[in-house]
């Protein structure tokens, strides 16, 4: 017999061999029905595995993450059938879950496949999902393995990889392919299909290899579920940080100042500044000093930090001086620059904590294919701050710091997040530094302050930063896509490595505990997840212009301008449209541009020393005072832009 604990904590005994459908079926036939993925001990299974002994069991649903991984990743090798089925010669290479659907890569050789064959793809994949096969991993010796893909140089290049007796093969129907496992029960779980694209990608990666076909797809279990998310794909087309970015001209790209550096125009420069004093005022309360740092530094710098040998590869190469041959390096990360300011003057346990903070701009060499708007770029600007603080002080900054991140999201109107906390893998320790005792400390601190602060959290192992175990705050968009923003993150490598230190009240020297935040995370890619969740209409506080002033004919350019100075005394920004068009069109443009309030002055306006206001969407307000106006501007703003206490 065998025990089996369950995420509740529950515990049954099962007889040894029992596969995970059959305890889901013990559980509920009904939740039988619903499970299509397992875990067991940590390791994702087949639902026909045998369980032989005691260990932790996870069922999951098409409503889990796990779930809807394994559902795509079987859609993936579905997928692979429908190519080598339609195409005969092709080479297939790998084809993984993603966060929405999957991918396979293709050696399509004399073929060429455009969105006209999407259809004809899409249908074979149904005929072979109606067919219920079941997926069956099984071992294959390395020897057989090779002489099965003897034909597919990346196949081989895999194997070539992998160890004699880990080589896993999965089948289904008359398919099979090398495969780790982590599959649905059968193919016919798989009811709608869609191919949404193809694109070019180099095997592994690498720019120097061959350049395949990726053709990208989703799966759902009913094709209701594929109406609802081709329906938000569309949403999202017409929310594209880029497309509308252009369109309310709030940054440019040029190919004369290079791919992935962005050119912030007027009103995105504007609407930054109001991010960064946003932000400003909330640290100035919360104890913060601002610093600043160049854009580059010795490469000795980086390469004490660890971030050399971490990320070297993704920065720019280094800068040599022509005369003293000293190497500079582009600024990867802003910590190594705030340890080296702590380190210019001796502190004492008093002094601490020392929060520092910088709106810093730095450089990663990203694959010009992996370049996208705002949200990929070569250049970019953190929100970074780093907190040094004593041991006994760790936990109420860290939750200090949970509370600065949560005013922000309520700010801006991200309601709907959850937290990830990262954790390093035990099993791969070479991708960190620091010793085992400092990263179970830095862990328990994180998982104190989430317990304490009643977030609702999942672990994810493997995902620390090299340096320390991180919180990352996950959020929903208005069109419910997750983005991970804003992290906090605690450090007792870099002060070690940069030795610093501070005299305790014992009058020896300690070593601060380092905790790395950034609300934000990127300038950059805050503002474009900010323009797709609210489709350009930001809070009223941070919009660019609040209010457009219209008139109806030249004759009321005076009172426009007049109204225009008392807004602007009252501190709503506001312009004005005397352009010789109609108001009709000057209203259609209005609502274009995403203004929040359209003020139209005519004859009865300037006779009554009113205003008529519409508000963005249509609706009017009717003709009031500019003293009403300001209440309701003002009203409107204190909703969501509260004082940071």
């Amino acid at each position: 017999m065998i025990k089996i604990t369950f995420p509740d904590g529950s515990i049954r005994t099962y007889k040894s061999g029992i596969t995970a459908i059959e305890i889901a079926k013990d559980i509920s036939e009904g939740f039988a029905r619903n499970v299509i993925s397992a875990e067991f001990n940590t390791n994702t299974i087949e639902t026909s595995t045998q369980l032989t002994t005691d260990g932790n069991l996870i069922l999951y649903t098409w409503k889990d993450d796990e779930g809807k991984k394994a559902f795509w990743h079987s859609s993936a090798h579905i997928l692979a059938q429908a190519l080598e089925e339609l195409y005969s010669g092709i080479k297939l290479t790998i084809g993984p879950a993603i966060e929405n659907g999957f991918y396979y890569d293709v050696d399509f050789g004399k073929h060429i496949v455009t969105d006209k064959d999407f259809k004809t793809i899409e249908a074979k994949m149904i005929e072979i999902a109606r067919g219920k096969h079941e997926f069956k991993v099984h071992s294959v010796s390395k020897k057989d393995a090779l002489a099965l893909y003897k034909d597919n140089e990346f196949k081989t290049e895999l194997i070539e990889n992998l160890e004699d007796g880990t080589i896993t093969f999965c089948d289904h129907s008359s398919f099979t392919d090398l495969c780790r496992g982590g599959h649905i029960p059968n193919t016919g779980i798989i009811k709608a299909v869609k191919v949404l694209s193809v694109a070019g990608a180099y095997w592994r990666g690498d720019e120097n290899n061959k350049q395949l076909t990726r053709v990208y797809g989703i799966s759902f279990p009913k094709q209701k579920e594929l109406t609802e998310y081709l329906h938000l794909v569309e949403e999202a087309k017409k929310r594209d940080h880029r497309k509308l970015g252009k369109e309310l001209e709030l940054f440019t790209f040029s190919s004369k100042v290079g791919q992935g550096l962005p050119l912030w125009l007027p009103k995105g420069a504007a609407l930054r500044e109001r991010l960064e004093d946003f932000l400003k005022k909330a640290q100035k309360k919360a104890g913060y000093k601002m610093v600043i740092t160049p854009h580059i530094g010795q490469k000795e710098l980086y390469v004490t930090s660890g971030h050399y040998e971490k990320y070297g590869k993704d920065s720019f190469q280094p800068i040599k001086t022509p005369k003293e041959g000293e190497e500079f390096l582009l600024k990867p990360m802003n910590c190594p620059h705030h340890c080296e300011i702590y380190n210019s003057k001796p502190w004492s346990y008093k002094d601490l904590p020392i929060r520092y903070a910088e709106f810093g701009t730095v450089y990663r060499y990203e694959q010009s294919g992996e370049l996208h708007g705002l949200t990929r770029v070569r250049g970019f600007t953190q929100d970074d701050a780093h907190i040094f603080c004593t041991p006994d002080q760790l936990d109420s900054e860290f939750e200090a710091v949970i509370d600065l991140v949560q005013y922000v999201f309520t700010s801006l109107g991200f309601e709907n997040y959850t937290t990830q906390v990262s954790l390093r893998d035990p099993e791969n320790k070479s991708k960190y530094i620091g010793s085992d005792e400092n990263w179970v400390k830095a862990e328990n601190a994180i998982l104190r302050a989430v317990k304490q602060k009643n977030l609702k959290y999942v672990v994810k192992i493997g995902e620390a930063a090299f340096y320390g175990p991180k919180l990352d705050f996950m959020v929903k968009d208005a069109l419910g896509r997750q983005w991970q923003l804003g992290t906090i993150q605690v450090d007792y490598t870099l002060p070690e490595r940069f030795d610093l230190t501070y005299k305790g009240s014992d009058n020896q020297l300690h070593r601060p505990i380092m905790i790395h935040r950034a609300p934000f995370g990127s300038m950059e890619r805050f503002i474009a997840i900010l323009l797709e969740h609210t489709g350009g209409n930001f809070p009223l506080w941070l919009m660019p212009e609040q209010a457009i002033i219209l008139c109806i004919s030249e004759k009321y350019e005076k009172y426009a301008e007049k109204v225009l100075n008392l807004l602007e005394n009252n501190e709503i920004r506001a312009l004005v449209d005397n352009r010789n068009e109609t108001i009709g069109k000057k209203i259609r443009e209005a609502e274009m541009n995403k203004i929040p309030y359209m003020i139209i002055i005519g004859e009865n306006e300037e006779k009554e020393n009113k205003i008529t206001v519409r508000q963005h969407g249509g609706e009017s307000l009717g003709m009031i005072t500019i003293e009403e106006f300001t209440t309701i501007v003002e009203t409107e703003i204190n909703k969501t832009l509260k004082p940071f206490k």
